[in-house]
């Protein structure tokens, strides 16, 4: 890896918001007009959307117990930074821990998540001697907020995940000065991970995903086995993908309807991690806890990019990109698959169907987890990590 170079296009960042900021925030909070309720809805009953109990105990917790300036302290002792690439500012976490610059590992988040989202790994697989692993498994760490998301700008007009792909080669090889790296990613992060892997094999030695990317034809829906996931997937979408066809056709009307209120974008992203998590684990509290669940938020709320985060979705039509593998490609960089079995909203598909369109040399079937994999199950995600760089020798 070539040494950071520190000039007017990278530079270090540290999160400051204004007082101000808060202080605006906090009184939407606190005036938020409460809907009305329906009266069988029970204390944890999320089944129309939202849970009116849990909320007012987010809405208490946001006024009388949150500390941002203890977060963001917390946050700022990560090294972060700022590039511009193509007109597009990019904010990222670059953490070189006991690799010592020789195993980049490039992270990417998907949505309603952040950097954030991988808090609970960053030790174990920058320092993993410090946590009980060896010293041949670290790697470098490169997270990068997806463009219009947390401190990343906007961009000017919606951008979906091959755009982001070659943003995010150039931020690792032109940039740092790594000549190849590893990708991971779930969720949006799973399909710019993918397109990594199809279009920039060059630089990426291997793929990690723990939610299918892009996918080969429907027309190999041929097999039992791949048409039963093909009718869940599809009935999981019509009971919980509303929020889907809104965030991709209309993002706009979302973003009218919301950006004023920040606890209308609290309540609109919690509800995904409620839904979307591995229920059998424990409650939203136990799982994720409101201190975490309201970090996550502020990504959104304090940088106001809630509105440019679903242009993402918007995005994908725009560059024509797609959710399919071109015609008579496939993605021959070797992969690796974490299948978590409690993502509910994207359920993996059965293995031979991903081995159509990757070259899949690593797959591991999860004793637990949801979609938020790298939140819900650390552990398992950073051991199935090392796994997959030990098998590939990377």
């Amino acid at each position: 890896m070539a040494e950071l170079i520190m000039g007017n296009n990278l530079k270090p960042f540290s999160i400051q918001i204004p007082q101000a900021k808060l202080d605006a925030v906090r009184k939407r909070v606190e005036a938020f007009q409460w809907p009305e309720v329906p009266a069988d809805e029970g204390p944890d009953d999320w089944s129309r959307g939202a849970s009116t109990t849990w909320l007012k105990g987010l809405q208490d917790f946001w006024l009388n117990t949150y500390d941002w300036r203890a977060v963001e302290a917390e946050l700022n002792a990560l090294p972060q930074f700022q590039v511009t690439i193509d007109g597009q500012d990019l904010h990222f976490l670059h953490i070189v821990g006991e690799a010592g610059g020789k195993r980049p590992l490039l992270l990417s988040h998907g949505w309603p998540g952040s950097v954030f989202e991988f808090h609970k790994i960053i030790g174990p697989l920058a320092f993993p001697t410090q946590h009980g692993g060896k010293a041949e498994d670290a790697f470098d760490l490169i997270i990068p907020s997806l463009p219009g998301y947390g401190f990343s700008g906007r961009p000017s007009r919606p951008i979906g995940p091959r755009t982001t792909a070659g943003l995010f080669r150039k931020l690792m090889v032109d940039v740092l000065g790594y000549k190849t790296f590893i990708a991971q990613g779930g969720d949006w992060g799973s399909v710019v991970t993918s397109w990594l892997g199809l279009d920039h094999a060059d630089v990426v030695s291997g793929i990690h995903l723990n939610m299918l990317g892009l996918r080969p034809d429907v027309s190999t829906l041929t097999t039992p086995e791949r048409g039963a996931w093909a009718q869940k997937s599809q009935a999981m979408m019509q009971m919980g993908g509303a929020y889907f066809q809104l965030q991709t056709t209309r993002p706009q009307l979302l973003a009218m309807a919301v950006t004023d209120s920040p606890f209308g974008q609290a309540a609109w992203i919690v509800e995904k991690f409620q839904n979307w998590s591995d229920a059998s684990r424990g409650s939203l509290d136990s799982i994720f806890g409101k201190q975490d669940l309201l970090t996550n938020v502020m990504h959104y709320v304090l940088t106001d990019r809630f509105a440019t985060s679903v242009w993402f979705y918007r995005g994908v039509l725009e560059e024509g990109s797609g959710y399919f593998l071109p015609p008579g490609r496939r993605i021959e960089v070797p992969t690796g698959f974490a299948n978590f079995p409690g993502d509910n909203i994207f359920p993996n598909p059965p293995r031979d169907w991903v081995e159509l369109g990757y070259n899949l040399q690593h797959w591991t079937d999860m004793p637990y987890g949801g979609h938020f994999a790298a939140w819900e199950a650390p552990d398992l995600f950073v051991q199935d990590l090392a796994s997959f760089g030990r098998r590939i020798g990377r």
